[in-house]
């Protein structure tokens, strides 16, 4: 079986003739969407959802072309249509049943996330080797000892596993997972993972992402500095 080092971004170019570029911007529209939804809009321009999200008109309307929906010239988009069909895409029109395993710090607050419901994801179990953990309840889950993961996964059918622990413990993590069936990992550990080539795996690096944002920041300041009188 061939394995592969994760890169955080590595889930190939394009996923159903979408570019991976659209996909992760795709969760965005979604939820600017649900929020209009609730605030009782039905039709939405391309410039006012671009504005909102963030984003260019122009590469907002070439994301959404890449789903089929083009809106209607003075019109816009239907609010409830663009949910349904980015919904579909993303696959939460499913429920996907997901796991945490490590329930520190992080993996209790990732626990705690109310948001995987309205999203499509169904937390089904959490797992952890500290004794002191296993047996507690969180977001009203007992916490269950790792040896447990096989087989409750297996049973549960969970494809999806987020790896909360500290960096020395996540590749035997995600072993397991692989082992268990679970082919799409969210790997908050600061480690690079090595998995067989048809898994996926998403790397949230929060020192990376600070780093970045740092990066920003200077080149603004250099910017205003170069200005000043």
């Amino acid at each position: 079986m061939t394995h592969r080092a994760d890169t955080g971004r590595d889930l190939g170019a394009r996923r159903g003739g979408v570019p991976e570029a659209t996909v992760g911007r795709l969760p965005l529209y979604h939820r600017v969407l649900v929020d209009l939804a609730e605030a009782g809009v039905a039709t939405v321009s391309s410039d006012a959802l671009a504005t909102t999200a963030g984003v260019s008109p122009a590469k907002l309307r070439k994301d959404l072309s890449f789903l089929g929906s083009y809106g209607t010239r003075g019109v816009g988009y239907e609010v409830s249509v663009l949910i349904d069909q980015i919904g579909a895409e993303l696959g939460i029109s499913s429920e996907w049943p997901v796991v945490i395993v490590g329930v520190g710090h992080l993996g209790h607050a990732l626990a705690n996330y109310g948001g995987f419901a309205s999203r499509g994801f169904r937390l089904v179990a959490l797992f952890d080797d500290d004794d002191a953990l296993v047996g507690t309840e969180v977001a009203g889950l007992v916490v269950r000892p790792f040896a447990d993961l096989p087989v409750v996964a297996r049973a549960e059918g969970v494809l999806i596993g987020v790896v909360a622990t500290p960096g020395s413990a996540a590749q035997q993590v995600a072993d397991a997972l692989v082992e268990a069936g679970v082919n799409s990992i969210l790997n908050f550990a600061p480690v690079v993972l090595a998995v067989p080539s048809p898994v996926d795996v998403r790397r949230v690096d929060l020192a990376s992402e600070l780093q970045i944002l740092a990066f920003h920041q200077q080149r603004r300041t250099d910017e205003l500095q170069r200005v000043a009188p």
